[in-house]
């Protein structure tokens, strides 16, 4: 019993991890071929990859009511299916911004920022396979530093890109709208460190 429920916890959280990068692609595909035109149609498409994530939370959050046997504690559980799930939300949350703030111009900042987020999901992707044999894992350390790290570069050109957008003038409705962006390709990225955090102390407190 306890074997079957486990993995059902540990598909949950490798679906919810496949929705965060399948996001991020979305989200780079918008970002590296950039057309306004589109992004109604693309968020959209989001929207339904949110809201496919959505499910597999509240499925794991139901399943927690009910539970008998739980792998780890409920309430590591819980933080890190919500940690997963907000990945998700974050990123569409980029592609709302830019459809609704009325961005008509790209910015080669942004593609970067978010060419740092695809490469953190999928690092999260890989970190989320290794948890079930987290006690024999030799890569599951090294793919948590490898999101801070990820993190850590994502806050410097943060604000390195929102100086740019400061102090280079232009249009204050498309800076207001790039503010609003950055600071959701920021989050993106430390939401990406909050889930894998999440999972370090799973490790911790498990070992």
């Amino acid at each position: 019993m306890a074997r079957k429920n486990d993995a059902f916890y540990f598909d949950g959280f490798r679906r919810s991890a496949a929705y965060a990068c399948e996001a991020a692609h979305l989200l780079s595909d918008v970002m590296h071929g950039f057309d306004p035109s589109t992004l109604e149609a693309r968020t959209d498409e989001m929207h339904r990859i949110e809201q496919a994530a959505d499910k597999v939370r509240h499925g794991i959050m139901d399943e927690l009511v009910t539970a008998f046997i739980t792998p780890f504690e409920r309430e590591d559980i819980a933080e890190l299916s919500h940690a997963l799930d907000d990945v998700t939300d974050s990123i569409e949350g980029v592609l709302d911004r830019l459809y609704y703030d009325n961005v008509t111009d790209m910015r080669d900042d942004a593609v970067e920022m978010t060419d740092m987020i695809v490469r953190a999901c999928e690092q999260l992707e890989k970190l989320v396979d290794e948890l079930p044999r987290f006690k024999r894992s030799k890569t599951l350390r090294e793919l948590v530093f490898a999101i801070n790290t990820i993190e850590t570069d994502a806050d410097h050109l943060f604000v390195k890109s929102m100086r740019t957008l400061h102090t280079t003038g232009g249009d204050p409705l498309q800076v207001f709208a790039w503010h609003d962006v950055y600071r959701h390709l920021e989050q993106c990225a430390d939401d990406c460190e909050n889930a894998a955090n999440a999972i370090d102390n799973i490790v911790m407190k498990n070992s």
